[in-house]
């Protein structure tokens, strides 16, 4: 699907119930987008405006790689929204990490909550204790460019209501760091616990 094509999910034009809406608390500055090829554009004119200001054109282009990069993969995930920061953010706002929600269906065969207990059993934890949301945590060696980086990937999974637990929500924060940072890096750790509170705010709508 391309960004100038229907957004309407092939579920429901086959007579299937819309997935029920969300929101989120954000970090201040930070808006839900879309994966569209409109949104793409407006992200890379306003981050080539911000880099013209700091007079740094000589980023963009690695900028504009990035973001390609990472729109296309949002595409093949179907992602049904990202958040970020909005244009003319502050600069604090700007933080090294990207949060995607999708929807996840269970294996053939596997309910969710089998599924869920199954992560749970696997090492994920029930989020601050509450057990409709589980918190699945990684740590991967990357490169960036030619340095080499960290990558803490954190998922977390709840159903959607009305579903039958045949569907859920997932939401997935990737925050990125230099190689040099440890795991318990101050910034690393808050900014983990800001995403941590985010998510923990999602109330459901219709």
């Amino acid at each position: 699907m391309t960004g100038t094509e229907s957004a309407i999910p092939l579920r429901e034009e086959l007579g299937a119930p819309a997935d029920p809406e969300f929101e989120l608390e954000l970090p201040e500055g930070w808006v839900r987008h879309d994966a569209t090829a409109e949104t793409e554009q407006r992200m890379l004119q306003a981050a080539r405006r911000r880099l013209m200001e700091a007079h740094r054109p000589d980023l963009y282009a690695q900028l504009r790689a990035q973001v390609e990069e990472s729109f296309a993969a949002m595409r093949r995930m179907e992602a049904i929204a990202h958040f970020g920061p909005e244009p003319g953010a502050p600069d604090w706002a700007f933080l090294p990490a990207s949060l995607i929600a999708t929807v996840r269906t269970p294996q053939p065969g596997v309910t969710l909550q089998q599924e869920m207990a199954q992560r749970i059993r696997e090492g994920a934890t029930a989020l601050h204790g509450d057990r409709r949301f589980i918190r699945d945590e990684r740590e991967l060696d990357i490169t960036v460019g030619t340095d080499a980086a960290k990558q803490r990937t954190v998922v977390y999974v709840t159903p959607m209501p009305g579903s039958r637990q045949a569907r859920a929500l997932q939401l997935t924060l990737v925050i990125t760091r230099g190689a040099e940072f440890p795991g318990d890096d101050p910034a690393l750790v808050t900014m983990l616990r800001l995403f941590d509170a985010c998510v923990a705010t999602l109330r459901w709508s219709r």
